[in-house]
């Protein structure tokens, strides 16, 4: 079972009355159609009526206005108007210098001050139960009635010229097997209320549980999004992507077909090594969408498989990590690199060069772990060693040396090279019982960190598998042919997710203005061949080798730079960046 947190819309800093009437005198300012649907009313007065009307323009969300009525024309219901609630009760919240100064059954002794008032009229939650009962559904009340608990949550509205308030919301408990088809529901109504704005464990703070609504009948809808015509831009689909806290989050069907694409193309095995058997479905998708929910992303790298060679690292990896880096820091996201302490100072001047030469943006703190204990890796993950405040949401590893099952690190000719990694591996076991951190592994052969959730695979499928296999295991195991692909993946997945008008709402939790995708500055951020072209030199210029051949020089696991990673970084970006 899961819950879903749905928009309601409420005020509680300004005056607010809500009462049921069939229809009010109203300007409207959207579409027009012949059904009835419920709505919450404010009335306001015409003083403020501007800058509330730019409130709600600013939250689209919690706020869908519907229509406002012109100063003195505004109607008071008449007693047959009234449905769902007796006008014996309470009908009016009655708000006094910003404060609830009681509730009110008649506004007949208001009537010469609600001339000079404006009433708003704004979507509300209610319209929901119908959809979702033609979707066979279950209603938020199992007995039928319409009163409903609403929640005061943390999140806080756009402010806009002095109104303010926390976005509000109902909770409905839905099986985890219809969650998708609630999410459609929702949103085949057009617009944005009523579709959920958190799937998984609540997680917000109970405040207040609202006294029983009461609504508008109106003819008028949100038309921003008409309902009725779901294209795969518009329809959505839902991926569980964290166990502890339980968490789902929702993309269009366009966006997940894009990044399956994605997958599908890193997924050619260019050096035969039976990659082919280590594919699992949807892992980019479900890595991507977990790095897009993250707040503070640590990305580790580093394959010493040169091990007779200073430096032993190889020309996999760091570039894929520092492609990953580059569009997470667009995304505003804290970033920070963990390598080996013995490699420190090669990642520092390859961070600072590509800095200088326009990779990334700015400079990325690089870490390094000593630890070799639980109680080690749990102080490193979390603030004052504290679970309950971890210092990053999501662990990435890029081709990354992984443990196996014997305690050893091993290349791909089942060489061990213990002595040069460092006890990374245990961020990733320790991660796994600190809730909210979730991991993603990026490999290409079976021995890198994370490729322990496909390690039986790897025993049957790849050459030394037995051996080689990593043993520790990550969330999510994106595999390539290349690692370096799976980075550039992962940044094309976030492009892709961001230009995705459902999972960006999901993501502002609806509230705040939806910007046009164009504005966003992470739309230069993509990987792109002239970046990486220089992202390789700079491992050139540092005498890294090719994992594959040991040359120095413009090639990566033995293949061209230009013959086939040129060609893999053009397609990734050509399918991410076409239009609909």
């Amino acid at each position: 079972m899961a819950f879903t947190l749905h928009l309601r819309s409420r005020l509680p800093s300004a005056l607010r009355i809500l009462i049921l009437q069939k229809k009010p005198n109203i300007r409207n300012i959207s579409s027009m159609t012949g059904e009835l649907q419920p709505a919450s009313l404010v009335v306001l007065p015409r003083s403020l009526a501007p800058a509330f009307e730019g409130f709600c323009q600013a939250n689209t969300g919690p706020l869908p206005l519907l229509g406002q009525s012109e100063p003195e024309k505004w109607i008071l219901p008449a007693q047959g108007a009234v449905s769902e609630t007796s006008m014996s009760r309470p009908q009016f919240w009655k708000y006094e210098s910003g404060a609830c100064t009681g509730s009110l059954t008649s506004l007949e002794q208001f009537s010469e001050q609600l001339k000079d008032m404006v009433a708003f009229l704004l979507g509300c939650s209610f319209s929901l139960e119908e959809a979702l009962e033609e979707a066979r559904l279950p209603r938020r009340d199992p007995a039928g009635h319409s009163q409903a608990g609403a929640y005061k949550t943390t999140v806080p509205c756009a402010t806009h010229a002095g109104f303010c308030c926390p976005l509000v919301v109902t909770m409905r408990p839905i099986p985890k097997d219809k969650l998708e088809r609630l999410v459609r529901a929702s949103c085949s109504l057009g617009g944005e209320q009523g579709q959920p704005v958190h799937i998984g464990d609540p997680g917000a703070p109970l405040a207040f549980a609202s006294m029983p609504g009461c609504t508008v009948m109106t003819d008028l809808k949100d038309a921003k999004a008409p309902a009725g015509c779901l294209t795969p831009e518009r329809i959505p689909e839902v991926h569980h992507i964290s166990q502890d806290p339980l968490h789902y989050s929702i993309a269009s069907v366009s966006a997940s077909q894009k990044i399956r694409e994605l997958e599908s193309i890193i997924g050619i095995d260019p050096g035969n090594r039976g990659i082919g058997h280590l594919l699992c479905k949807d892992e980019l998708l479900k890595a991507s969408l977990s790095l897009s929910h993250a707040r503070s992303v640590l990305i580790t790298t580093g394959f010493p498989t040169h091990f007779n060679h200073e430096p032993p690292e190889e020309t996999d990896g760091p570039p894929g990590a520092v492609a990953l880096a580059a569009f997470l820091q667009a995304l505003e996201k804290e970033v920070a690199m963990i390598v080996d302490q013995r490699a420190w100072s090669l990642h520092q001047k390859i961070v600072e060069d590509a800095v200088e030469q326009g990779v990334l943006k700015t400079q990325i703190p690089i870490l390094t772990y000593q630890g070799g204990s639980v109680e080690a890796a749990q102080a490193f993950l979390c603030k004052d060693g504290d679970p309950q405040t971890p210092r990053f949401d999501h662990l990435v590893a890029i081709e990354r040396t992984g443990r196996a099952a014997d305690g050893n690190y091993y290349n791909a000719r089942k060489m061990n090279i213990k002595h040069l990694a460092d006890p990374i591996d245990d961020l990733f076991l320790a991660a796994k019982k600190i809730p909210g951190i979730s991991s993603t592994g990026v490999g290409d052969g079976g021995n890198e960190l994370g490729m322990g959730k496909v390690k039986e695979a790897v025993r049957r499928h790849i050459r030394n598998g037995d051996v080689i296999a990593c043993d520790v295991e990550a969330d999510f195991a994106v595999i390539a042919g290349v690692s370096n692909w799976g980075g550039y993946a992962l940044a094309c997945a976030l492009y892709i997710l961001h230009s995705c008008d459902i999972h960006r709402r999901y993501l502002r939790k609806a509230v705040g203005p939806s910007r046009a995708p164009g504005d966003q500055a992470w739309m230069q951020a993509l990987p792109s061949v002239t970046k990486e072209e220089k992202m390789l030199g700079i491992l050139v210029q540092h005498k890294v080798r090719s994992g594959v051949s040991g040359i120095v020089g413009m090639e990566v696991d033995g293949l061209p730079f230009h013959d086939t990673h040129a060609k893999m970084i053009q397609k990734l970006v050509d399918v991410t960046t076409a239009q609909a």
